[in-house]
């Protein structure tokens, strides 16, 4: 009859029975503390006031439509997509490959970047990469006073800081 395995683990050699308990808790712990990280978030679904007849997301011909009316469509040529301000992205529910920025800084404004691959969802820095892709489709949202989200023309300066690093901070 075989013995079970906490008790050969305790017959080793104390020295060595001790480090593969402590490698073995390690491991558990650091097993454990990374899975809040894990939860996914739930794409955010807005009301937008405009509606049009072919949207980001939808077929044409069998074929996938990745921007729409209202977007600025860049190719980024290997370039990284930046947050423009410090603030939070979260996946958009409609639209292809879709993101949405926010920030207390614009707090009446929302970003919204499509053909984004490898996004990076939750709190980010002013600078820090949001995600990658060859084409990017970029809209403008503004707050309604009914809480719906209308298209503006698009901020070049929030374009601008989306596509260039940010300058290094002076140390004070």
């Amino acid at each position: 009859m075989s013995q079970p395995k906490f008790l050969r683990l305790a017959t080793l050699p104390h020295s060595l029975g001790r480090l593969a308990l402590g490698l073995g808790l390690g491991l558990l712990m650091v097993t454990l503390s990374g899975c809040g990280r894990l939860t996914p978030m739930a794409p955010r679904q807005i009301v937008l006031k405009q509606a049009w007849e072919i949207e980001s997301g939808d077929r044409v011909a069998g074929q996938l439509v990745t921007g729409s009316l209202g977007d600025i469509s860049l190719r980024l040529q290997g370039a990284r997509l930046r947050a423009p301000f410090t603030g939070q992205v979260e996946l958009a529910a409609k639209g292809f490959n879709c993101i949405y920025f926010s920030s207390p800084e614009v707090p009446a404004y929302l970003f919204r970047y499509c053909g984004v691959s490898q996004p990076r969802v939750g709190s980010v820095e002013a600078g820090t990469v949001m995600g990658r892709g060859r084409y990017i489709h970029f809209a403008t949202l503004r707050r309604q006073p009914d809480g719906s989200w209308a298209m503006v023309e698009p901020s070049d300066r929030v374009l601008e800081r989306s596509l260039n690093r940010p300058p290094p901070r002076l140390p004070f």
